[in-house]
């Protein structure tokens, strides 16, 4: 990735402008974040979660490519998550779950840079919404001692659909959320509102699901028409398209092809009519 390839958030922190994640892929996630990173990919999304992630399996593979390639760890961006026990298989807590919610957001960090093999994050997400404003900004604050003591340059919020909530976040937060990450498909109307909170306070929106959920907008004439014109995919088109309006994907495919084609969408550009077009899709 080039260097005009990154976003930067209200933290200043340098963030790839698309990011391999890493659910779901199990005894395999080393080698696929081992390949994602040696074809190009600068930017890693995991969470402490053992029900969808193995984090440690991610930290083999971060290693393996930079031994390999000869990259400095502050060349990566490593984002992980404090998942809340509800989000947690029950016979796999990877803190303990009997302690308070600030000493197990300190215990899953420890977990994840012992995972990740790291000594710094640069992005710490809460997960998902607790259960009510009080534990959300009990969780939160607990993120806040973990970046005021250098443990993560950035912090944010995932799967946060309600603008009121993340804005009540953002208003009572000593350290404002930096990214916001959320599934982005036509049942949360693309989350329009809370993207316009994000632009004006210079919070980067990262989206999740974006070509799964979205079928309807790839088959569209209008995105394989562009597809044609630039001798691309309509994947290429709508990943390109999110890029331009600020929005860093998260993609997890495992082809080394279709990774290709993700970090590939940095060689051209939509112009300004083409992207109101796509626009007009959501």
């Amino acid at each position: 990735m080039s260097t005009t390839d990154f976003s930067l958030a209200t933290a200043g922190v340098r963030m790839p402008g698309i990011i391999y994640g890493t659910a779901w892929k199990q005894e395999r996630t080393a080698a696929f974040v081992e390949q994602a990173i040696s074809l190009g990919f600068r930017g890693i999304d995991t969470a402490c979660q053992p029900k969808h992630y193995h984090e440690a399996g991610v930290g083999e593979g971060v290693l393996a490519a930079c031994r390999a390639l000869g990259l400095e760890r502050a060349e990566l961006y490593l984002q992980t998550k404090f998942t809340p026990l509800n989000g947690q298989d029950p016979l796999r807590i990877p803190y303990d779950a009997k302690a308070g919610l600030p000493e197990q957001v300190a215990q899953s960090f420890q977990t994840s840079l012992k995972n990740l093999q790291t000594d710094y994050l640069d992005g710490l997400v809460l997960h998902s919404p607790l259960a009510d404003r009080e534990q959300l900004l009990e969780a939160w604050q607990a993120l806040e001692a973990i970046q005021q003591n250098g443990g993560a340059k950035q912090l944010g919020i995932s799967n946060c659909y309600d603008p009121a909530l993340f804005e009540f976040l953002y208003d009572n937060a000593t350290v404002k959320p930096a990214v916001l990450q959320n599934r982005f498909y036509a049942d949360t109307g693309y989350d329009k509102q809370l993207r316009a909170f994000c632009r004006q306070q210079q919070i980067v929106y990262q989206s999740f699901w974006t070509l799964t959920a979205n079928p309807k907008i790839l088959a569209d004439t209008a995105v394989k028409t562009l597809a044609e014109k630039y001798l691309r995919n309509p994947a290429q088109i709508f990943f390109r398209y999110l890029t331009q309006i600020g929005i860093v994907p998260l993609t997890g495919t495992t082809s080394a092809e279709h990774i290709r084609d993700d970090l590939a969408i940095f060689e051209f550009a939509l112009s300004s009519a083409e992207c109101a077009a796509i626009e007009s899709l959501l």
